[in-house]
């Protein structure tokens, strides 16, 4: 019988949320404010009204962001521990719901920027929530995606990954990826790629354009 990816997702952040943000580790929040910061920098300066945040977790760019911006922010999270944790903090123009990466519960061209941080690979259909991004950016809008991604000997870590990790794993791992992997992705899916990092050995960030 194969997993279910998305319950096993929302199992595991929600056995994570009352201690992510202390538990500075790479299976709670390590790489996941490594990303947050790389996100802040690029977008401390920009100008934008409203912002969607997609695998928000414990709310913790959106509360960065708010400290430097008068804009709406809306996060959204598959965990409802996560989204309980991130409205508890009562962040100022903020909001949390649960929702899915794949079936985004928002208009067309509702948000000026959309990004993605350390959830993407546990997304079971990355095409379709692409798409989605896609559908509900403004035009001219921008799309970033930061992730952990294989390192070294890509081919061979997406295979280990594939056929070995996530049949072991119950974490909700499910979308093996990387830099360049993610950025032919994006093109596909319609998006003008304006900028990329790679933040460490793993973690990249992925800038999108609609």
């Amino acid at each position: 019988m194969s997993k279910d990816f998305v319950e096993l997702s929302k199992k595991w952040f929600d056995g994570q949320a009352a201690v992510y943000d202390e538990t500075d580790t790479i299976l709670y929040s390590k790489y996941g404010k490594i990303s947050c910061k790389n996100i802040f920098e690029r977008l401390k300066k920009m100008d934008f009204k409203n912002l969607l945040d997609i695998g928000s977790g414990t709310g913790y760019l959106i509360n960065m962001l708010s400290q430097t911006h008068e804009a709406e922010f809306i996060g959204l999270d598959l965990s409802p521990e996560m989204v309980r944790v991130s409205n508890s903090k009562n962040i100022k123009n903020a909001k949390f719901i649960e929702g899915r990466s794949d079936e985004l519960p928002f208009e067309d061209e509702k948000f000026d920027v959309v990004t993605c941080s350390q959830s993407f690979h546990h997304y079971p259909d990355t095409d379709k929530a692409m798409q989605e991004a896609y559908r509900v950016l403004k035009k001219g809008g921008i799309y970033i995606i930061s992730d952990t991604g294989v390192g070294f000997f890509k081919a061979v870590g997406v295979k280990f990954d594939d056929f070995i990790y996530r049949h072991f794993s119950n974490t909700g791992d499910c979308n093996v990826s990387y830099l360049e992997k993610t950025v032919r992705d994006m093109e596909r899916n319609g998006f003008n790629v304006v900028d990329n990092e790679k933040l460490n050995t793993f973690v990249y960030t992925v800038i999108g354009k609609k």
